[in-house]
C-alpha cells in the first residue's frame, strides 16, 4: 500500500511538473524558430528550423538591453533600501517596549491590504507634484514605500522569536545597540533575509502596473512594460517575442538558483516558528 501511494504521488508530481514546464518549453523552442517556419506550419507545431537570430533582434531592435538596465536600476535599490529599512523597522518593534509598537506594525502593514489599483490616480499625481514622474527615483520610491510593510511584518516575526538572553549577553559585553543590530540580529536573520530578497527581487523585476503608472517615456521603461512594446513593434513576430520574455527571465531565474538554499531554509524556519 505504502509503495503504491508513493508511486501515485511520484506519478502526480510529475505530471504536475511537466503541466508547469510545458509553456516553458514551447516558448524557449519558440524562440529559436525562424519567422517563415512559425507562418508555414503555426506556433504550435513541431519545429523545422533553428536560429539564435531573435535574441539578437529583441536585445538590440526591441531594446531588452535599455529595459534591463533599467530594471536593475529599480530593482536593485529598491531591495537593498526596503530590505534594509523593514530590518531596522522590525528591529525596533520587536526588541524594544516602543509604545503602540503593535499598532504601527498594523499600520505599516495595512497599506498592503488596499487594492493597488485605487491607489494609481493618486500616487501618480503625487509623483507629478513632486516633480519625480518619469523618473526611475519615482518607480524605486513607490517600491519601497509599498514593500516596506510586509516585509517590516515578516521581519518583526523572526526577530522577536529570537531568544532575548543574546541580546542581554552582547549588552553585558559593551555592544550598543548599532552593534547588536548589524552583528547580532542581521546574521541571524540572514535566511529571512535572504528569502524575502529573492521573493521582492522577483516582485519589483517583473511589475508593470507601477511601471507604467509614474512612467511614460520609452527609454525609463524596465523589462514588462517593455515586453508590451516589443509585442507591438513585433505584432506577428512571435519568436522575437518568446525570445524577449526568456531573455527578461533570465535575471529572476539567476537570482532564485543563488539564493535557492537561503530561500528555502527561510521559508522552513518560518513555518516551523
Amino acid at each position: 500500500m505504502n509503495k503504491l501511494r508513493t508511486g501515485a504521488f511520484h506519478t502526480g508530481m510529475i505530471l504536475l511538473s511537466l503541466l508547469w514546464l510545458g509553456p516553458v518549453i514551447w516558448v524557449v523552442v519558440m524562440s529559436t524558430r525562424s519567422f517563415d517556419d512559425i507562418a508555414a506550419h503555426g506556433v504550435g507545431s513541431l519545429p523545422r528550423s533553428f536560429t539564435l537570430d531573435t535574441y539578437r533582434q529583441a536585445w538590440t531592435d526591441g531594446g531588452e538591453l535599455r529595459a534591463l538596465i533599467n530594471s536593475m536600476l529599480v530593482t536593485v535599490p529598491s531591495v537593498l533600501l526596503s530590505l534594509g529599512l523593514a530590518a531596522m523597522a522590525a528591529f525596533a518593534l520587536s526588541r524594544f517596549r516602543i509604545p503602540g509598537r503593535r499598532t504601527i506594525l498594523l499600520l505599516m502593514l495595512a497599506g498592503n491590504l488596499l487594492p493597488p489599483q485605487i491607489l494609481l490616480i493618486p500616487v501618480a499625481k503625487f509623483s507629478e507634484l513632486t516633480g519625480l514622474y518619469d523618473t526611475l527615483w519615482a518607480l524605486i520610491a513607490v517600491q519601497v514605500g509599498f514593500g516596506l510593510g510586509f516585509y517590516t511584518f515578516v521581519l518583526h516575526g523572526f526577530m522577536r522569536d529570537l531568544p532575548g538572553e543574546i541580546q542581554e549577553a552582547a549588552t553585558i559585553d559593551g555592544a550598543g545597540t548599532a552593534q547588536i543590530f548589524t552583528k547580532v540580529m542581521l546574521p541571524l536573520t540572514r535566511p529571512a533575509l535572504a528569502a524575502l530578497g529573492a521573493l521582492s527581487f522577483t516582485w519589483i523585476f517583473n511589475d508593470l502596473l507601477w511601471a507604467i503608472t509614474v512612467l511614460r517615456t520609452d527609454d525609463n521603461m524596465p523589462v514588462t512594460p517593455a515586453l508590451l512594446g516589443l509585442q507591438g513593434q513585433f505584432v506577428s513576430s512571435w519568436n522575437v517575442i518568446a525570445a524577449g520574455t526568456v531573455i527578461a527571465a533570465v535575471p529572476t531565474v539567476a537570482v532564485f538558483l543563488r539564493f535557492q538554499r537561503h530561500f528555502v531554509s527561510g521559508l522552513a524556519l518560518g513555518a516551523v516558528k
